[in-house]
Parts: structure tokens; C-alpha cells; sequence
């Protein structure tokens, strides 16, 4: 039988480190210290490399410059410049459950490869074509497949890492950088494009990001078998525990999944809605010619809010923090849909406060469901688990963006999205009380 004087550092399931650091300076050698902090140091190289991942793939955000730039000479409708992105949304909510499941089986770093090479190939392909369908093919399918595989791959890895009590916070550092990627995106690219014209921009944007991406790629690394992150509370022997890790097929064969996926639809839809159309509403609504600000103090807070839901729901739970984010989020839409530019509401600096706050709350989304996902379904086939609860991104954004445009087109006013947007996040925030984990259990080995 093992001493009960000093804690083990092997358990039955691999390494397993004390979190304690008195315990750590009396209980091991100096070499066994330096390999702790060397784990530690690792977790955070892998978090801090998928946030870079993340900033590269805002490429996307892109889009707008692009598509503003396109020569008369072209022949393109206004139809046709709003496919190319509207395709890559669709692209890469699909593509995110094939590059989810790859992660898993086929570790981060080659997934990620894949993802910078198909950015940087469907740019460099559009770079050589004036068409709209090259850009749809382009930039629409190979970089949005791109982002997919890229995005799928940058957050589970840097997860596994850390004990369950910092996995909102990592999931916000990691995808933050696709939240405040738009800040620098489109001044760059429209800096670019001032210096060298539209082929020659998208050219080296593709060459740019696939080498950044690429590159970061080779430092993603999931832990070894077994691994214990420090700080990961002991399980008591012989206790019933939740089923650590659930298969597709069994996450789909749980109610709560369909639960989450409806609320996911709801808050991501009603942000991506006003994203699209945030420079028309500052112009139509507010009479403000700072359209493309507001669009960058959007990102800003978009980024933001992810890093700070991710701390929050580690402290005060998931399921608070999705309450206040959703109900919030209402109240600020239809506080938009009452905006004026004899209002106050039309004020600049009110308008931009709007906005921040918007993104914040959009943004939130994408650092909450990983997280939960994780912490119903598991670690094992996360990549795949929350590539098919993605969907409801690429749902939720197509379909109220769809109904923002044809409630302007039909009444001249968003009014009619802006409530239903709202109308729809009183029912996500009602849709949370009915949440609870599966109760599917094992016993524990004594």
C-alpha cells in the first residue's frame, strides 16, 4: 500500500501535479519543478498561438473593403458581391464538423496546417480572377473551408491544458482574436489596396496569413496520454461521476444539445444581423457618416466580450453568464431599434457605446458554448462535438441577416428584425433554466 504521509505524483491515469507551490518546493526535485513550469509554459504557448491563428483568419472581415473596391469594370451587382461572404459563413458552419472531427483523431498542428494552406490558396486563387464566381469559389469555398479547419483546430488543444476552473478564460484568449481581428483587418486591407491595387492586396494578404497561420500551426500541441493539468481537484475514490467524454452520436442523443443549439442560434444570429448591417443603421437610422468606426468599435468590444464571459462563466457560471448576455443583448437591440438621429440614442458616443456593447455580447457566444460543450460532452471528440453545435452560428447569422434584408427591403425599417432578434433572445434566456448537465454516470474504480 502507497504512504498516506505524501501525495503521489503518479496517479493510475498519468501524471498528476499538486497545485500547491509550498507542496512542490518540498516534495520534488528541482528537475521535477522544471518539467511542472515547462508544462505550464506550454499551455499558455499553444493559447497564445490559436489566439494569433484567430487574428490571421479574420481575413474574412475583410470582405467589405474587397467588395467595395470592385471595379465598375467588372460587371458585378450588388447580388454578387454579397455572395462571396455569405457563401464562406455558410462554408465554414458546415466544414467546422469534418475539421472538428479530423482534430480530433488527427491532432491540431496538421488540421491547422490544412486550414492556413486552403486560406491562403482560395485568396492567391482569387487574386487571378475578375469574376464574381472565382470569388465565390476563391475566397467563398477554399478560404472559408480554410478558416473552418484553422478555427477548428486552434481552441481544444489549448483546453486541455488547464483544470476545468480556467476553461471559459482560455476559450476567450483563443477566440478573441477572431473577435478584434476587424479592427486591423480592414484598414489593412484597404491600406494595401491604396498601395497596389485589388489583385495585387488580396494576393498578398493570401501569401501573408497562409504563412502566419501555417506557421503558428506547428505550435499547437495537445497533452500527452494521461495528462492531470495542475490544479484539477482530485476525484475521491470509488465516488459516481458524470461521464467524462461523450461520442457524436451520443452528444445528438441528448435533449440538451437541441436546447443549446437553438440558443446558440438566437445569440449568434442576433449579433451577426447587426453586424452586417451596423454602417446602415448608423447612416439610415442615426445620420452618423461614422459607419466604418462603429463597425471597428464593435470589434473592439466583440473581442473583448469573449475574454471577459469566459472569466465570468468560470467564476459565476455558465449559466448566469448566458442570462445576463442574452438579456442584455435584447435590451440593446431594441434600445437600436428606437434609435434616431434626433435622439439621444443618435449621440456618437451613445451610438458607439451601443455598439461595444453589442459586439461584447455577441461575442460572448463564441466563448460560452465551447465552453459548455466541453463541460457537458467532454474533452475527447470536443473538436467534432462542437463543430456540429457551430452549425447554429452559420444558421442563426444566415437567417436573421436574411430577415434583416428583406424586412428593409419590404418596410424601408429594420423594425420588424430588431424584434424578432429580441423577441428570440427572451426565449434563449428562458431556455436556460431548463438546462442541466446529462445525467449519464460511472462508477470509479475504488
Amino acid at each position: 500500500m502507497a504512504p498516506t504521509g505524501k501525495r503521489s505524483l503518479v496517479s493510475s491515469t498519468g501524471p498528476r501535479f499538486p497545485d500547491h507551490t509550498p507542496r512542490l518546493k518540498n516534495n520534488m526535485s528541482e528537475s521535477d519543478r522544471d518539467t511542472v513550469q515547462q508544462t505550464v509554459n506550454h499551455g499558455w504557448r499553444v493559447t497564445f498561438a490559436g489566439l494569433g491563428i484567430n487574428l490571421a483568419l479574420a481575413i474574412m472581415y475583410s470582405w467589405s473593403v474587397i467588395s467595395a473596391n470592385v471595379p465598375d469594370a467588372w460587371g458585378w451587382s450588388a447580388s454578387d458581391k454579397s455572395l462571396p461572404f455569405a457563401i464562406s459563413c455558410l462554408v465554414i458552419s458546415l466544414v467546422m464538423i469534418a475539421a472538428g472531427q479530423m482534430q480530433d483523431k488527427l491532432g491540431p498542428r496538421l488540421v491547422a496546417t490544412i486550414g492556413g494552406i486552403l486560406v491562403g490558396a482560395g485568396m492567391i486563387f482569387a487574386s487571378f480572377t475578375t469574376t464574381a464566381l472565382g470569388y465565390i469559389f476563391g475566397f467563398g469555398i477554399l478560404t472559408g473551408s480554410g478558416i473552418a479547419f484553422a478555427y477548428a483546430a486552434a481552441t481544444p488543444p489549448a483546453i486541455k491544458w488547464f483544470p476545468p476552473a480556467k476553461t471559459g478564460l482560455i476559450v476567450g484568449i483563443v477566440v478573441s482574436g477572431f473577435g478584434l481581428a476587424p479592427a486591423y483587418a480592414a484598414p489593412l486591407t484597404k491600406w494595401l489596396i491604396g498601395c497596389s491595387g485589388l489583385a495585387q492586396a488580396v494576393m498578398i494578404l493570401g501569401v501573408a496569413f497562409l504563412l502566419v497561420v501555417s506557421g503558428l500551426a506547428q505550435v499547437l500541441k495537445t497533452p500527452p496520454p494521461g495528462y492531470v493539468p495542475p490544479g484539477t481537484p482530485p476525484q475521491p475514490a470509488g465516488s459516481v461521476a458524470k461521464k467524462k467524454d461523450y461520442l457524436p452520436g451520443q452528444m445528438l442523443g441528448t435533449w440538451q444539445f437541441y436546447v443549446l443549439w437553438f440558443m446558440y442560434a438566437c445569440g449568434a444570429g442576433a449579433g451577426l444581423m447587426i453586424i452586417s448591417m451596423l454602417a446602415k443603421i448608423a447612416s439610415v437610422q442615426a445620420g452618423l457618416t461614422l459607419g466604418a468606426v462603429m463597425v471597428g468599435v464593435l470589434a473592439v468590444g466583440n473581442g473583448t466580450g469573449r475574454i471577459v464571459a469566459g472569466f465570468a462563466s468560470d467564476k459565476l457560471g455558465r449559466t448566469v453568464t448566458m442570462v445576463a448576455s442574452f438579456v442584455s443583448q435584447a435590451v440593446l437591440i431594441f434600445l437600436l431599434s428606437q434609435t434616431t438621429a434626433e435622439s439621444l440614442l443618435g449621440n456618437v458616443a451613445v451610438f458607439g457605446l451601443i455598439s461595444a456593447l453589442i459586439g461584447a455580447n455577441y461575442g460572448a457566444n463564441l466563448a460560452l458554448f465551447p465552453s459548455v460543450i466541453k463541460d457537458y460532452y467532454g474533452l475527447k471528440s470536443l473538436g467534432v462535438n462542437y463543430g456540429l453545435m457551430f452549425t447554429a452560428w452559420g444558421f442563426g447569422g444566415f437567417m436573421l441577416s436574411l430577415l434583416a434584408g428583406w424586412a428593409y427591403d419590404a418596410t424601408g425599417s429594420f423594425g420588424f428584425a430588431y424584434y424578432c432578434s429580441a423577441g428570440l433572445l427572451v426565449v434563449a434566456t428562458v431556455a436556460t433554466f431548463l438546462l442541466k448537465p446529462p445525467h449519464q454516470h460511472e462508477k470509479t474504480a475504488a
